[in-house]
């Protein structure tokens, strides 16, 4: 019983701190590629199609390791394939 409430909690910390790294970086990695388009708007308005375009594509790709985190958090935390093998 022990070994279980220790796996369990283990690997709840674990999941919180994937979470917390696993936006973190995708949040500052947004916030840097937005600020870059800014600057070349700024430089060069007659290309806003191109650059926005651009950047909405870069947006999605970063927000889907946001995603992609948070969906290996939510299997570790409710269906955790090394705990059927600790309880047998």
């Amino acid at each position: 019983m022990y070994e279980l409430s220790t796996f369990v909690m283990t690997s709840t910390v674990a999941a919180i701190i994937g979470v917390s790294i696993g936006v973190m970086l995708p949040a500052i990695a947004m916030g840097w590629a937005v600020s870059r388009a800014m600057d070349a708007l700024a430089r060069q308005p007659e290309a806003e199609k191109s650059i926005m375009r651009t950047l909405f594509i870069g947006l999605a790709m970063i927000e889907s390791l946001a995603i992609y985190v948070l969906v290996i958090v939510l299997i570790v935390l409710f269906r955790n394939p090394l705990l059927e093998y600790l309880i047998n």
